[in-house]
């Protein structure tokens, strides 16, 4: 499974808004690229979801296949659990792991 580092929260931070705009000196550009990455992050791991749940699904499900199937719920159970994808996108905004430019920054 994706393991995603134990330091990013489950839960919501209040965060220094002048952390946000110090790599970029514009907070809404800063919101922009963190917005792009948490949905980068969010379509990876739908993506590995569905493939694992994927390996569970047959062409002629009875009920008690479906009820019984106690992996299937534990990996969903697991993706439940993990951070939201913007949390993560922002640890890695504030710890300078997310690689971002503006060409119209390096036009001038």
């Amino acid at each position: 499974m994706n393991t995603i580092k134990s330091s990013v929260p489950n839960t919501t931070v209040t965060r220094n808004v002048h952390d946000l705009d110090r790599s970029t000196g514009n907070i809404y550009e800063s919101l922009v690229i963190i917005s792009k990455r948490a949905n980068q992050i969010s379509n990876n791991m739908k993506e590995e979801l569905h493939g694992k749940l994927a390996e569970f699904a047959s062409s002629n499900d009875n009920l008690e296949e479906i009820f019984e199937n106690r992996e299937q719920i534990e990996i969903s159970k697991h993706y439940e659990r993990m951070p939201k994808p913007t949390l993560i996108a922002m640890d890695e905004f504030l710890n300078q792991k997310v690689y971002h430019r503006n060409p119209a920054k390096e036009q001038k």
